[in-house]
């Protein structure tokens, strides 16, 4: 199967070359804004939106950055993501309080409320905007992109549900939320989120659990680089093991060396071809 160079914008159900049209979507999010600009365009979307907010200490990050990109058919919305050591150390902070979820439903980390606040009302009105034509709509992103678009999606669901999102795509996304407010997602993104995790990745894994959970859906992207929708617990431990000790030199480097975005690029091109 040859892999598509644009995006089918009539595409609303989980297929494998929309999966990789959204995590190309999501990797545009990492580039600036003239590049997300000519980019859209050779995708055929003709109106795009910047998000851009910068934070001052002591929030850990420095900013929160999301595109919005628009045509007749479709709206996709890219949340920016962080390096990997970087979000490792603020989701491995135990101490913080929890932020208060989507329509004070369950919680989340303070660090994705922080973010989430701080942008949301601009992509909501950009939304507002953009959807002239009842097109489908996307959120997609990748580490905390991954999980401020999961976040977004929920928040739209609970809040201003004329726009909700028809598909939440995530790549490496930490855990977002408590049980209650991922029973609410569960609920009402049924078969519209797609959580993909590549192997041995480390930032799904945080922050720690039973605090912090995910959402059902999960795309769990094997040792061999294959996507599988279920694995039994025995096959995943190895398949784990498998891939951390793919490397004999630096066997602990699994866990960050299957974060960054172009890894999760390169598996569903394999998948595709």
């Amino acid at each position: 199967m040859p892999v598509p160079s644009t995006i089918d914008h009539h595409a609303r159900n989980y297929s494998l070359p929309h999966a990789y049209s959204m995590v190309q979507a999501a990797a545009l999010a990492y580039k600036d804004e003239a590049t997300i600009d000519r980019q859209a365009r050779e995708w055929g979307f003709d109106r795009v939106r910047h998000h851009h907010t910068q934070f001052t200490p002591p929030f850990p990050l420095e900013d929160t950055q999301a595109y919005t990109i628009a045509s007749e058919n479709m709206i996709i919305t890219g949340f920016r993501g962080t390096e990997p050591a970087q979000i490792r150390d603020w989701l491995s902070d135990a101490t913080t309080p929890p932020w208060p979820g989507p329509a004070k439903t369950g919680y989340i980390h303070y660090g994705f409320g922080q973010a989430l606040d701080s942008i949301f009302p601009t992509v909501r009105d950009a939304l507002s905007e953009l959807r002239d034509n009842d097109q489908s709509v996307f959120f997609t992103g990748h580490s905390l992109g991954g999980a401020l678009a999961m976040l977004a999606g929920c928040r739209m669901y609970l809040e201003e549900p004329r726009l909700q999102a028809d598909g939440i795509y995530t790549f490496g996304q930490p855990r977002t939320c408590d049980r209650l407010l991922a029973a609410a997602c569960n609920k009402g993104f049924k078969d519209r989120v797609h959580r993909f995790v590549n192997n041995n990745d480390i930032v799904p894994q945080l922050p720690p659990e039973p605090a912090y959970t995910h959402v059902e859906t999960l795309r769990y992207i094997d040792s061999h680089g294959k996507i599988r929708t279920s694995m039994p617990l025995l096959g995943a431990v190895t398949d784990r093991v498998m891939g951390a000790t793919a490397d004999l030199l630096a066997p602990a480097s699994d866990a960050l060396r299957d974060h960054p975005i172009k890894q999760y690029v390169h598996a569903l091109e394999k998948n595709l071809t």
